[in-house]
């Protein structure tokens, strides 16, 4: 099986969602819970898979989540999201997690390989 690709976004796109993370979602050595990272990854998946459909949606699986960098207290996270693939009853919407240190101006690649929210519905996805 091939290795999964990293997304190429865009440098105009904007983040579906960008969040500053705070002490109380460290563990103890200091760092930002994985779990509040994959969290925030599933609710920029929603927005995304939101903006093709009126109808509900749920998330049906996250496939390889690589953390390649720590995020730490204060550093802003940004979930950039592009839809990989759309169904008659499904989207799949791939996920690039980038981390801005709060003491440094560059860019850190949290999870490179793209994530897949896989949204199911019993109604046909809209296409808008």
């Amino acid at each position: 099986m091939s290795e999964p690709q990293p997304i190429q976004r865009n440098p105009e796109l904007q983040p579906a969602i960008r969040v500053m993370l705070l002490p109380k979602d460290t563990n103890a050595q200091g760092t930002i819970f994985g779990g509040v990272i994959l969290s925030q990854i599933d609710l920029a998946g929603a927005v995304e898979a939101q903006r093709h459909t009126r109808n509900k949606i749920v998330t049906v699986a996250m496939r390889e989540i690589v953390f390649h960098e720590p995020v730490f207290v204060g550093d802003t996270v940004s979930f950039y999201t592009s839809v990989i693939k759309k169904g008659r009853t499904s989207i799949t919407v791939g996920v690039c997690v980038e981390a801005q240190r709060a003491d440094n101006p560059d860019i850190w690649l949290i999870c490179p390989i793209p994530t897949y929210f896989s949204s199911r519905t019993t109604k046909p996805i809209l296409q808008m």
